[in-house]
């Protein structure tokens, strides 16, 4: 079983940056992709982008690629997401998540364990 926790959300200006973490606890770690996903009030849950364990595949949502990059350190158990260039559409909860190497990337059905999540607020 993995435990995750999201940290370095906040309020921000139009055209900041923000990193996030996801903390992770649990031997499994190494082993599994993790997404970023994010949800906006009225709004259903959307992947935001995805790692693979190894860390050589990354997969981006159209709506931020180009601005968003994810990365890992396995040997922190840490998965961060840079966000460059924020908008207030980017305003959400943004959630992590771990998926098997053998499940499909940016599908929703793809990731079983989850943290609570962090507010990301883009004022503009």
């Amino acid at each position: 079983q993995v435990q995750l926790v999201e940290s370095g959300g906040g309020l921000v200006q139009t055209g900041d940056s923000l990193r996030l973490s996801c903390a992770a606890s649990g031997r499994t770690f190494s082993t599994h992709a993790l997404g970023w996903f994010r949800q906006a009030p009225g709004k259903e849950r959307e992947v935001v982008a995805d790692i693979s364990w190894s860390g050589r595949n990354t997969y981006y949502a159209d709506s931020v690629r180009g601005r968003f990059t994810i990365s890992r350190d396995n040997a922190q158990n840490t998965v961060y997401l840079l966000m460059n260039s924020l908008k207030p559409e980017d305003t959400a909860v943004y959630f992590c998540a771990t998926r098997p190497r053998v499940a499909a990337p940016l599908q929703m059905g793809s990731y079983d364990y989850w943290g609570q999540g962090t507010q990301v607020t883009v004022s503009s």
